[in-house]
């Protein structure tokens, strides 16, 4: 009885290891350099490598930044609330903004989108893909160019959208947290999800909030994807970029930086300000949170049971630089930050050394 037992397990583990086996094969690609686990993932390989090469031109900075951006202006162009009254206001992660672009780059809340779908369409034309899945591939090919990023999800299959979105549909940087909080809830995202895809910004920059400084950063490293995004919006502002004063702007603590308005009230509102300090030594917290909620961003008004999962596809990013930490920039200290969460003091954090810190625009590669 005994022996019969162990031959018996003995034959479920070789079962189970044959289930194994069969669900990590992997196909080879046409290529002749790549596998992937379907098929139907080898066509995005040579779509990767030249928008890596051709597009993002191997760097973190603007055309990386900003198809980071169109992913969620793209995909939070929908209503579910709506679409249970049967209405149409928006498709979601449909490529609309790309397809419809004369319409949709001009709404207020989608300027400065212009300059990124346009050079994204000669590339979706060349390799066949959809605009849908094209936007979302685009960003996610972006994001890995940054230092200290997190892998996101990517899943192949989406449908193009036939008709564009409704106007209104984006945030605005002059919006009140609670009309923004209200417009993300529509679409999934609770009050502290909010704060997790704002993470985005600490490698973004602002085009046309001041168009007389295009590409000014949101933080002091908007090359890399750290947390100073967190720490810079919870200082004190003092000053302007440029002209000051323009809608959906307010001061900045840095020469040189730009602030949103709804950044400044996110990290201090009750709702949201905790969670905002939560971010600002835990660089951990972005592996766990953003792909979270940024897989979820990509498939708003999609069926996700029409997709096929291609993530290994996307690149893993470059690690932070050794000497990256949270830190107060150069010529601020505890005392500059303006305490919003109730429940626990703010972290410590060392000073730069020198003159204060001025920030640089983004580079335009």
């Amino acid at each position: 009885m005994a022996f019969k037992a162990l031959l018996s397990i003995v034959a479920v583990v070789a079962a189970l290891q044959g289930v194994d086996a069969a669900l990590t094969r992997r196909v080879a690609c046409p290529d002749g350099k790549n596998t992937a686990t379907n098929a139907a993932c080898c066509a995005l390989f040579p779509i990767r490598d030249d928008i890596v090469e051709n597009l993002f031109h191997n760097q973190c900075a603007e055309e990386a930044h900003e198809s980071l951006r169109l992913t969620f202006h793209d995909a939070v162009a929908f209503s579910p609330a709506a679409q249970a009254r049967g209405e149409f206001v928006g498709g979601g992660a449909d490529g609309s903004i790309v397809l419809f672009s004369d319409i949709e780059t001009n709404f207020h809340a989608n300027d400065g989108t212009d300059d990124i779908v346009a050079l994204q369409k000669p590339f979706i034309a060349k390799h066949n893909i959809s605009a849908a899945d094209f936007v979302q591939f685009a960003g996610a090919v972006g994001l890995a160019q940054c230092p200290g990023a997190p892998q996101l999800e990517f899943l192949l299959g989406r449908k193009d959208a036939t008709q564009p979105a409704n106007d209104g549909l984006v945030p605005e940087p002059f919006d009140s947290v609670d009309s923004i909080l209200a417009r993300l809830l529509d679409v999934g995202f609770q009050d502290f999800e909010v704060v997790w895809l704002l993470s985005a910004h600490t490698v973004a920059a602002a085009d046309r909030v001041d168009p007389t400084i295009p590409r000014t950063p949101f933080d002091s490293t908007p090359e890399i994807f750290d947390t100073q995004f967190f720490i810079e919006t919870q200082l004190r502002g003092q000053t302007f970029p440029g002209v000051g004063g323009e809608q959906g702007e307010v001061t900045s603590p840095l020469r040189g930086e730009m602030r949103l308005q709804s950044d400044h009230l996110l990290a201090r509102d009750s709702r949201t300000s905790c969670e905002w300090q939560s971010f600002t030594n835990d660089q951990e917290k972005f592996s766990e949170t953003f792909p979270d909620v940024m897989g979820r961003l990509a498939l708003l008004g999609v069926d996700q049971s029409q997709l096929i999962d291609c993530s290994e596809v996307i690149p893993i990013a470059p690690p932070l630089p050794a000497s990256s930490r949270p830190h107060f920039p150069a010529g601020k200290t505890a005392a500059d930050v303006e305490q919003a969460c109730a429940e626990t003091p703010f972290p410590s954090f060392p000073t730069d050394p020198g003159p204060a810190t001025s920030v640089a625009p983004v580079p335009n590669a």
